[in-house]
């Protein structure tokens, strides 16, 4: 292949433009906050699970304290139902007397223990109703966390993406002074090394970084100024400037 030297020299301006679209893309991909927002937004789907989770214990105990303060009231009305049947004086039978104090000694029994068992659930719903709340506190703080890293992830994106316009509109200028046969030839090998074309600097291909023979050399002094030449060990673009020490 054929190609001007001064066109063979803008591959060069090519592959520097594409290395930097390539390390505005690899910035892209490992920015910290993409970690660091992948790791707290699971932290936050675990913490939110552990708020449900205590909400419903604390529902659960709601429910269960309304129903034994219930049963308390229930018992107590009954207690204090008999006990006015008591004072009343209108059981004077001995049987139905002893019966009936006897049964207000159960009630009044019943209710303590009932009421024993309203204390313990309360204990437990207010430990509950705490839990929920230090979770929610820790769930909210985490969103805010998330949140400002996400702000910080946007702007990074938007810097990089704008960088990245810049350097696509650039290319666009250099790919037009490059003849299309030569273009198409750099693109294969772009895409099949990362690299298309490299300089030849003080007898080494700065593509794969190895020196060249000395015959490989005197090869490339005779071949002419318009020659696409190919480096042997990496079969990259070579491209020939004062620095290439022939």
């Amino acid at each position: 292949m054929k190609a001007a030297p001064e066109a063979q020299k803008r591959l060069l301006d090519l592959a520097e433009l594409d290395s930097a679209a390539d390390r505005l893309a690899h910035r892209r991909r490992t920015l910290p906050e993409l970690a660091e927002i992948e790791e707290q937004s699971k932290r936050y789907a675990k913490l939110a699970t552990e708020v449900i989770e205590a909400e419903t214990e604390a529902g659960d105990l709601a429910r269960e304290q309304t129903k034994a303060e219930s049963d308390v009231d229930t018992v107590r009305a009954r207690a204090d139902r008999d006990q006015k049947r008591l004072d009343s004086g209108a059981v004077t039978s001995p049987k139905d007397l002893s019966n009936l104090q006897s049964e207000i000694v159960s009630l009044q029994r019943r209710q303590g223990d009932l009421e024993e068992v309203v204390l313990e659930i309360m204990e437990r719903r207010e430990a509950a109703d705490s839990k929920a709340a230090d979770l929610r506190t820790q769930r909210d703080e985490l969103a805010a966390t998330r949140a400002a890293a996400e702000d910080r992830r946007d702007a990074a994106l938007t810097e990089i993406d704008k960088e990245a316009a810049e350097v696509r509109s650039r290319r666009g200028g250099v790919s037009a002074d490059i003849p299309a046969d030569l273009l198409a030839l750099y693109e294969k090998l772009r895409e099949q090394y990362g690299v298309g074309a490299a300089m030849l600097r003080g007898g080494r291909c700065q593509g794969c970084k190895v020196a060249l023979s000395i015959a490989e050399m005197n090869r490339i002094k005779a071949a002419p100024h318009d020659e696409v030449l190919r480096c042997d060990e990496c079969r990259r673009i070579l491209v020939r400037t004062p620095e290439s020490g022939l």
